[in-house]
């Protein structure tokens, strides 16, 4: 079955009246409310570029590969797809419409183009250029730098919305959440994950820390974790070995081992996710409770929740 194109609405009047910026680093005008965004590098940039997610966009262009599977040689980030969507395999959604919110240096978006759907991917930082490195290659592959609270395209528009690893991170996760399902066509699928919110959760190092890390100058705060990364390591690895998950808390720093990595990737994992942890300007963990309302309060159906290796795992499909 072939698919209407979809094209772009104005992020600020919901208009349709876009140029569409003919060179790859052109301006793209609303002739409805004449506001201007810019095409820059090959990307739309739908957005304000001077945002509260520049760390984000430091991290994923500093490490444009650490965690693609394609990098790896495992399948780390097909595994968590699959877990979040319950598809048994990527043919599932062949030909369907799939919006990615908050892509990163797409780990995820390298998945979604194999599934043969049509990718719409997105991220509030300029960490859509590392994914246009990696990714934009991929014929079925929409990328654009977008805002997650004004999502241009209309609503009610995909099969699958798929969001992981970002909501914590915005300023209103329900917002955000509610912002996502409203592109979700009818009989079409909500996907998250998002940071669990429990007083164990709580007593990790980082939300002591982070009201002076956040502050820090990404760089600067990045050098640090640099330096102390290599000498943290080996500690971590022990607390891990002898008391488990309790030990890996009283670590300040995060690392895989346990995922297969070699000792250089795992060295880069645990720095990347150290800084992920310590540098964003929000952090805002979610109860299990509060995400199964959102979705009722959407009025989705078939919920699914679960704890996941990243926090609390949820789906819902939006009746027919």
């Amino acid at each position: 079955m072939v698919r209407e194109k979809l094209y772009f609405e104005c992020p600020s009047c919901s208009s349709d009246d876009l140029t569409n910026g003919e060179s790859s680093n052109g301006i793209i005008a609303c002739r409805a409310c004449g506001a201007e965004f810019v095409c820059k590098k090959g990307i739309p940039r739908l957005v304000n570029l001077e945002n509260y997610s520049a760390s984000f966009g430091f991290q994923w262009n500093k490490h444009a590969k650490t965690q693609l599977d394609s990098y790896s040689g495992l399948d780390l980030s097909k595994n968590r797809v699959l877990a979040a969507t319950g598809w048994k395999t990527l043919d599932v959604p062949h030909g369907q419409r799939i919006l990615e919110a908050g892509s990163g240096a797409g780990r995820f978006t390298e998945v979604l183009v194999k599934t043969g759907g049509d990718i719409h991917s997105f991220d509030y930082s300029d960490a859509v250029e590392a994914n246009f490195s990696n990714n934009g290659q991929a014929k079925n592959l929409t990328l654009f730098q977008g805002d997650i609270y004004r999502i241009p395209y209309k609503d009610q528009t995909f099969d699958w919305v798929i969001c992981l690893g970002v909501i914590q991170h915005t300023p209103d996760p329900r917002g955000a959440f509610f912002s996502l399902e409203k592109k979700v066509a009818p009989g079409g699928w909500l996907v998250i994950d998002v940071y669990t919110l429990s007083v164990h959760h709580l007593f990790q190092w980082k939300y002591f820390l982070r009201p002076i890390t956040r502050r820090l100058p990404p760089e600067f705060l990045y050098r640090c974790l640099a330096f102390l990364i290599p000498f943290l390591l080996p500690p971590t690895r022990l607390l891990k070995l002898l008391l488990g998950r309790f030990g890996a808390r009283m670590s300040p720093i995060v690392e895989y081992s346990g995922l297969g990595l070699g000792k250089k990737l795992n060295e880069k994992w645990a720095l990347l996710d150290s800084f992920d942890m310590y540098s964003p300007a929000h952090d805002h963990p979610q109860s299990i409770g509060t995400v199964e309302r959102w979705f009722k309060e959407a009025g989705f159906i078939d919920i699914n929740l679960c704890y996941g290796a990243n926090g609390i795992v949820a789906r819902g499909r939006k009746p027919s």
